[in-house]
């Protein structure tokens, strides 16, 4: 779907201006995701396999819950939504924990850089993963694995060719946030 988004400044604070997410991409302009990881409070993450047919990293493992906020959408509106569309879980505003942003730019091509500033929340699963429904149309796949293999697959750089090429900078800090709070 190509959505509005908002454009953000190079600091991440909004322009005033707005465009379709495809413009945003051909023309590497920063506008603002949200990434959720769910975790649970006995140590395990859920993760996602992306859909063979994202434009990016298809059949990559990735964060729980991430998507664009839609062009004046509050970022937690978008938590909120984009958690409820991907694996059928609802949750409030008081379910989120932000613990900061990320800015992130691939190029994907010479004419798609993707330039995103991540607004990450955790949230504590409390519902058993057989509950879980993925959206087909985004999400291959779903799992929940333990917080320390997740650590080694991804900060460890195990198996750096399985997730989403977020860097270590990135996933140290998901790992660190769960971890003190499991």
């Amino acid at each position: 779907m190509d959505e509005k988004v908002d454009i953000l400044d190079d600091e991440g604070k909004p322009t005033g201006k707005s465009c379709l997410k495809s413009e945003a991409h051909r023309k590497g302009l920063l506008h603002p995701t949200v990434h959720i990881w769910l975790y649970t409070a006995d140590g395990r993450v859920l993760i996602q396999q992306r859909g063979k047919n994202k434009a990016t990293h298809p059949l990559l493992w990735d964060v729980s819950v991430a998507g664009h906020v839609a062009s004046g959408e509050p970022i937690v509106t978008a938590a909120i939504r984009e958690v409820e569309e991907e694996v059928g879980y609802q949750i409030t505003e008081e379910d989120l924990e932000t613990i900061g942003t990320f800015k992130a730019i691939h190029k994907i091509s010479e004419d798609f850089i993707d330039a995103e500033l991540h607004h990450i929340f955790l949230c504590e699963l409390e519902t058993p993963f057989k509950n879980l429904t993925k959206q087909e149309s985004e999400v291959e796949a779903l799992d929940l694995i333990p917080l320390f293999r997740f650590a080694e697959e991804t900060w460890g750089l195990a198996n750096t060719g399985k997730y989403v090429p977020h860097g270590p900078t990135y996933y140290k800090k998901i790992i660190q946030a769960i971890k003190a709070r499991t």
